[in-house]
């Protein structure tokens, strides 16, 4: 059974860094598509990084490019979210998500076929 289980998240201020896990079981990291997402109050989810599952390409939001990067450990099975300069308006719920069908595009929620719990991000002003 996949599962999915972010950390990481918590209350920071502006302009402060944050790194965010996403431990996999049940499947390998490797040769798999990852992608995080976010959802604020009031709000739809929305994309915010991915990588590719041969691990070549990493994707990003308008909002969050040149802030966030997306990785991943192969030898923990964990894929990672580093969050530097961040703004009140990155305030969400964080999610880690798995492709397993190497779908297309990844800055779709839909393709995901599993999802990790969340974990909160707040940035004070």
């Amino acid at each position: 059974q996949v599962q999915l289980v972010e950390s990481g998240g918590g209350l920071v201020q502006a302009g402060g860094s944050l790194r965010l896990s996403c431990a996999l079981s049940g499947r390998s990291v490797r040769l798999t598509a990852m992608g995080w997402f976010r959802q604020a109050p009031g709000k739809e989810r929305e994309f915010v990084a991915a990588i590719n599952w041969i691990g070549s390409s990493t994707y990003y939001a308008d909002s969050v490019k040149g802030r966030f990067t997306i990785s991943r450990d192969s030898t923990k099975n964990t894929v990672y979210l580093q969050m530097n300069s961040l703004k009140p308006e990155d305030t969400a719920v964080y999610y880690c998500a798995l492709d397993r069908d190497r779908s297309v595009p990844l800055d779709s929620a839909y393709i995901y076929d599993n999802w990790g719990q969340g974990t909160q991000v707040t940035v004070s002003s």
